[in-house]
């Protein structure tokens, strides 16, 4: 198993290595006021792959976070009843 696992990590690796020399070829990113970033097209998906990911994961632990508040009042009003009887 420990073989089938590493063999598929060296062909993903593989892959996404050629898939990097593919996509070497210089574009530019415009922005307002006449502002542009030029890079190569598999530096900018990275990028804004990671920046997705980030923001994914920024929402993610934020509705944990909300989700962890909302048991522990929910917790906090069971004790008390059940203190009261």
């Amino acid at each position: 198993m420990h073989y089938l696992a590493l063999a598929a990590k060296i062909v993903l690796f593989l892959l996404l290595l050629s898939f990097a020399a593919m996509n070497s070829d210089t574009v530019s990113l415009r922005y307002f006021l006449g502002l542009e970033w030029r890079a190569p097209l598999v530096l900018m998906l990275f990028v804004f792959f990671a920046l997705g990911l980030l923001l994914g994961l920024l929402i993610g632990v934020g509705q944990r976070w909300r989700q962890g508040r909302e048991l522990a009042a929910l917790r906090r009003g069971q004790q008390a009843t059940d203190n009261k009887e």
